[in-house]
């Protein structure tokens, strides 16, 4: 089997992939308040994720 002679760089690995660009955002609306949210993030208007509350925004903005 053949072995490469050189190593490969890091930045010639990863120039491989600088051609794609994705060109939108992927949207979803939030399950709990009907908001637009990208996908696998949290809800920038009632902290919510996948149905379940992972920031408490009350208790952010009474700090």
């Amino acid at each position: 089997m053949a072995h490469p002679k050189r190593k490969t760089s890091k930045q010639r690995k990863n120039k491989r992939r600088t051609h794609y660009k994705a060109e939108f955002l992927t949207l979803a609306k939030c399950s709990n308040c009907g908001t637009t949210v990208q996908y696998h993030h949290v809800c920038p208007e009632c902290g919510y994720y996948k149905g379940k509350l992972a920031i408490d925004k009350e208790a952010i903005a009474v700090n």
